[in-house]
Formats: structure tokens, sequence, C-alpha cells
């Protein structure tokens, strides 16, 4: 038994003076917690392999912080984003995310950069009923039973960037070879490809090369893809694992005989690769920073952010960290609340534009719904500045169309 509350109520039994006197100190505490910064957990692998995406999203998440706090914040109550290193380990990811709930009484989480790590601390988070929003690439952790009615995939999946690659480069009567890395994230994007090919009709998956996760010589895998003499060779790889692949296909021979494309074509590891490397790569991208011409949305999210860096451009996954942090700040103002149950409500089936176009938050899988761009690497002599890197080459507009049914993701009605 709970001794305070058996001690509360009999006092109330014997004449109902403690209601009266804790009232007064009941309405300070809530008024205490009022005054209380509203504080976001952000894990995310600062080290290890995924450091630059990660650090870029902590500086995104860090301007929508800021942006909400100038505007008044939650009737003036404002807002922190706790930080902690996941150090890409599912495991430290729990217990990272334990401590910003338990200990640091976090309002919700946002963050992850691994299919496994966000699964990870979506455990932690659903079994806590906390809000989580995911800013990783993952086809699980909106399906079920991973899915809980307080998660949230502010990210593209695999089935959304692999699908509109194929169906920009894929045509019937081709051979397509796979280099995957040997882990979710590869795997998930490897089967998008698949499923691509099979919608598409008459197109021919060769050979799937795994590597393991880090790898640093890909001479051993890369000899095999030759042999395959495949029309297209995907990548399936994330980080530094894609500079290194591409560079190392490259120095083989293999874009001399095959066309190279990825299913997300990463911002900086273009500006960590060279521009003979990553010249003419097709890739899928949530975001790239010159669809600003086209984007009222894109050119103010680019605007603040250079303000704040001296005139940088934000990367595709510092875009993730911004919006995820952005999507529940603007939820609780609407909702007026921190508590879980109205921003769930507040998320659930919205519509919304943050950085880029309009998004819907659907309701079955709270899957974000959204374009994806087509990228092509530009050549050395085609850019115009150090960071023009692509040309948007085709935007897939966001529809339900483009992504796995909530059947197929085993959700029968919509979350409730």
């Amino acid at each position: 038994m709970d001794e305070t509350r058996f001690t509360i109520g009999r006092r109330a039994l014997l004449g109902g003076a403690i209601a009266t006197l804790s009232a007064p100190a009941l309405l300070l505490r809530a008024a205490r917690a009022e005054d209380e910064p509203i504080k976001i957990g952000f894990p995310t692998p600062l080290t290890g392999p995924f450091g630059a995406e990660a650090k870029d999203q902590v500086q995104c998440a860090q301007l929508a912080i800021k942006q909400f706090n100038a505007a008044g914040g939650l009737k003036g109550r404002q807002a922190e984003l706790l930080v902690r290193d996941d150090k890409l380990n599912p495991g430290e990811a729990a217990t990272r995310t334990l401590e910003l709930i338990e200990k640091d009484k976090v309002a919700c989480i946002v963050g992850a950069l691994s299919a496994s790590v966000q699964l990870a601390t979506n455990e932690v988070t659903k079994a806590r009923g906390v809000v989580y929003v995911s800013i990783s690439q993952s086809d699980a952790i909106t399906a079920a039973p991973d899915f809980s009615r307080t998660t949230f995939h502010e990210a593209l999946n695999p089935h959304m960037t692999a699908g509109a690659v194929a169906r920009h480069v894929f045509k019937p009567g081709m051979k397509v070879a796979i280099l995957l890395a040997d882990y979710a994230y590869g795997q998930e994007m490897a089967a998008g490809f698949r499923r691509a090919a099979e919608a598409i009709g008459g197109v021919d998956i060769v050979l799937e090369q795994k590597h393991p996760f880090g790898a640093a010589d890909y001479s051993t895998f890369i000899p095999a893809l030759r042999a395959a003499k495949a029309d297209v060779v995907c990548i399936c790889n994330f980080g530094r694992d894609q500079a290194n692949s591409i560079k190392q296909a490259v120095d083989l021979g293999l874009k001399r005989q095959s066309k190279i494309v990825v299913p997300v074509l990463l911002y900086n590891q273009r500006l960590a690769g060279s521009a003979d490397a990553f010249e003419g790569i097709i890739g899928g991208s949530n975001y790239y920073w010159t669809i600003e011409d086209r984007l009222p949305a894109a050119k103010a999210f680019n605007d603040a952010y250079r303000s704040e860096t001296n005139g940088n451009t934000p990367s595709d996954y510092g875009a993730y960290g911004y919006a995820g942090v952005r999507i529940v700040l603007d939820a609780m103002r609407r909702a007026g609340s921190v508590e879980p149950d109205a921003l769930v409500h507040e998320l659930e089936g919205a519509h919304y534009e943050t950085y880029k176009g309009p998004e819907t938050m659907r309701a079955c899988d709270h899957q974000a719904v959204q374009s994806v761009l087509i990228l092509d690497s530009k050549a050395k002599a085609a850019m115009k500045t150090p960071s023009d890197f692509f040309d948007i080459v085709a935007v897939e507009n966001g529809t339900e169309k483009n992504l796995r049914s909530c059947a197929d993701l085993g959700h029968t009605v919509a979350a409730q």
C-alpha cells in the first residue's frame, strides 16, 4: 500500500482539513511547473560514423528551439534541448532515453540516426507513454508491433526513398545489382529497391552483395558487382560507408560500366568526398537547399540557418532535426499543453509545413507523408558555389500511394 495515499485518506476522513491545507501547496507546485523550461530530449550519435549528420541535427534542432522561444514559447514558457550521445548503440540509446524521461523529466523525445537505435529508443518511450518523434529512416518503427500511439516518424522511410529512385532510374529489361550494408538500414533499403523493381516489372535483380557495417575496404566486394555486368548498381549504406564505398567503386572501375544510384544521397558525405567520385550518381533526399527557389518554407529555413552559421547551408539530416523538434513544439502551442495525450491529438493526422513543402502525419501509422527529391551529383566544373553539389532532377510529391499500406504494416484501423 502507498503510505502517503493511506495517510491522506485517513486525515480527509477525520475532517477534510488536509484538502484545504494542501491546496495552496498544489497550486504552488503547478505554478512552478509552468515556470520550468519545456525539456525536449534529443539522443543522437555524436560519436561514430554518423557524427557529421548527428551534429547537423543538433544544430538545426537548436534553431527550432530558438525560434519557438523568440516567438514567446508556450504562454511564455521556454523550451530547452537536452542532447545526449547515444553512440550509435541501442543499449546506450535506451539508457540515455530512460534517464531523459525519469531523471530529466522531458516532455518528449526527438532523435536517433539508426534503425536499430530508434527502435530501442521507441521501446522505452512507448512503455512510458512518452511522445517520440523519430528522425531516422526506417520501415519498422511505424509497423506493428513496434508502433505505438505515441510513436511518430518524421523522416522518410526506405520504401519511399528507394521507391522514388527506382521509379526514376529502373526500366523494364534492366539488370540491377545491390551492394548493401548488412544491418537494418541496408536491408530495408535493398527491400525497397526489390519492391519497386517488382512493381515496375521486367527488372532483374541479379546480385545482392552484403558488406559489414563500417567496412573500410571494399575491394573484396566490388569485383562481384563488376562481374554481374548490371545496368544499375544500388549502393545501400549510410554515413562514412557511403563515401568510402562510392570512392572505391569508382576507383575500381564500376562507374564505367554501371549506373550507380543510392537510396539516400547524403550532403555531408558528398562534402567529405570528391566531386569526381560522386559525379553522375543519382540518389533520393528529403531536402536539398536549392529547393528554396521553389518553396518559401525552404527559403525561410535556409535564411534562418544561414544567420546562425555565418552563411552556411543546412544539410538533409540537419533538416530532419529541425522538423522533428518543430512539429512537437508547434503541437504544444496548438494544444496549449505538453501532455502526451494532447500532443498525440494534435500530431495525428496533422497537415503542416516546416522546412519544405506540405506534409501530413498519416493517422494509421504516424508516418510523415512528404515529397522525395531526386538528386544528380554535379561535375566539379558545373558547381557554382562550394556547396552547389546536386541538381534537383525530379520531385516526387508526397502521396499515400508511395507508402506501404496500413494493412501491409499490420494496422487494421487508424490509431486512436
